[in-house]
């Protein structure tokens, strides 16, 4: 069965950003189809793929910012094809903006 591989692998937040933070993509390198990802992720994270990997994409952004990434040096790391785009989702996820993290703009 193609959840048994699933259970193997432990290192998800690698594979997470391999994957560019892409359900079809991890299903993909995973030999799995996306609903059996969804089904595995649901039972062993306690929530489905797409929420899952949005967390660790958040999770990477602040840890990128914190370290002293600049906005448009973590949206392209993370996948997203213009700054704008990641600071209005970094925004409406945390509350603050993406440049408040920075180390070099706190007070």
């Amino acid at each position: 069965m193609n959840n048994s591989r699933l259970k193997h692998i432990q290192n998800w937040p690698e594979h997470a950003r391999d994957a560019k933070w892409s359900a079809t993509v991890l299903a993909e390198r995973c030999g799995v189809s996306v609903r059996t990802l969804h089904r595995h992720f649901l039972k062993h994270m306690g929530k489905n793929t797409k929420t899952w990997l949005a967390e660790q994409r958040q999770d990477n952004a602040l840890i990128l910012l914190c370290d002293g990434s600049t906005v448009k040096a973590t949206a392209t790391y993370l996948g997203y094809k213009e700054a704008n785009s990641f600071s209005r989702h970094y925004k409406s996820q945390t509350g603050t903006c993406p440049s408040q993290q920075a180390p070099t703009n706190r007070v």
